[in-house]
């Protein structure tokens, strides 16, 4: 009794006598008796070779099978990515890897897994099929990123996503924020020259300029605050109150340029720095109000005195161009007697005379309190 096996063109077969290998079958048809202790395993040219239960070793002795093969070795600190016809397939784990290649076309990169950086000839679309293997950083439009290998400063990155092989190496990469940002001081209580106490509201402005020097200190925005009040005691502590409320703008300057002077080792550029607000206690509060109170009435005495002394000389000279002008005396006089004449409805005036002169003579006796 004799059984039939065919390999097929797109097939190859492997003959084991009692379980052990002996040669490589081409395209055609075998018989085999019922009671033979052979064995024929077919493979598909469009699949990987391998034999379950056998390793490679036992087949790469025959070197029949191994022209018909692509044999690619994978050492443990390797990537090694496989295409097909040009198509990316697969990435290979460490070991030996066998493959048809009587009807595909097979290519190989090798990456090393100790060197974190993906060699520029792979193409980071395939990288989302891989995912296990890769690791992947993104910088912001506003960031740029410090990258490091095992803890070593490598380089700075500008914004964008960057990947790296997942392996021995532990990459980093640190992001530092590159837009102007503020630092606010909220109720610092300082003391005065002149020992009042007093609450100052301070802002300064300030961007990160050197990225490496910003991430060797820890927590820049703390040590920033800390200096910002050191200057304002020092500041403040030299000065009366009467002359830091005079003077509120130049406390800014003077802090912005001691700021500046430190810059430097922050790894920042300070833009700009200011007094929000002083807030003095109730009783301060209640003393210059009474002093402003004060300087606003004699203020207002003064001005009022001064606009009687320029009446006063107003009248003066007035008069004395009444009296050296007769004309202009008269005319004055018939300016007041039609002012009275509005106000007065009848009069009746009895005796000789102008009408003027007996005008005249009655505003006379009334203003003696004459009827």
């Amino acid at each position: 009794m004799f059984k039939k096996i065919t390999i097929a063109a797109d097939e190859r077969g492997l003959l084991f006598k009692q379980g052990s290998y002996d040669k490589y079958l081409e395209p055609g048809t075998y018989w085999l008796t019922g009671f033979t202790d052979k064995e024929i395993l077919k493979l598909k040219l469009s699949e990987p070779f391998e034999v379950p239960g056998k390793k490679l070793n036992i087949f790469l002795q025959d070197e029949a099978l191994v022209r018909e093969l692509e044999i690619v070795t994978v050492a443990d600190h390797e990537y090694v990515l496989h295409y097909e016809d040009g198509s990316f397939s697969e990435l290979l784990p460490p070991g030996q890897h066998a493959f048809w290649s009587k009807l595909t076309n097979h290519q190989f990169i090798r990456a090393d897994s100790r060197e974190p950086e993906i060699p520029a000839e792979i193409d980071r679309s395939i990288l989302v099929r891989i995912p296990f293997a890769v690791q992947s950083f993104g910088v912001a439009i506003h960031e740029t990123g410090i990258l490091y290998f095992n803890n070593v400063f490598q380089r700075e990155l500008p914004p964008g996503k960057y990947d790296f092989w997942r392996g021995p190496v532990t990459v980093v990469v640190k992001t530092v924020d590159l837009r102007q940002q503020q630092l606010d001081m909220t109720g610092q209580e300082m003391l005065t020259e002149d020992k009042v106490s007093l609450r100052l509201n301070f802002v300064c402005q300030y961007s990160v300029v050197n990225p490496q020097r910003t991430l060797a200190i820890k927590s820049v925005e703390e040590q920033i605050y800390v200096t910002l009040q050191l200057v304002l005691r020092e500041y403040v502590g030299t000065m009366k109150l009467d002359d830091l409320l005079r003077m509120k703008q130049e406390v800014g300057a003077f802090v912005l340029s001691r700021l500046q002077e430190l810059s430097e080792g922050y790894g920042v550029i300070f833009h700009s720095a200011g007094v929000k607000d002083i807030i003095l206690p109730g009783e301060i509060k209640d003393i210059l109000n009474t002093v402003l109170l004060a300087e606003k009435k004699a203020q207002a005495n003064l001005i009022t005195r001064r606009e009687e002394t320029a009446s006063t000389r107003s009248l003066l000279n007035t008069a004395k161009l009444m009296d050296e002008n007769k004309t202009l005396y008269r005319l004055k006089e018939l300016e007041f007697l039609e002012k009275i004449s509005e106000r007065i409805g009848n009069v009746s005036l009895v005796g000789g005379g102008t009408l003027t002169e007996r005008l005249g003579q009655l505003l006379i006796h009334e203003g003696d309190g004459k009827q």
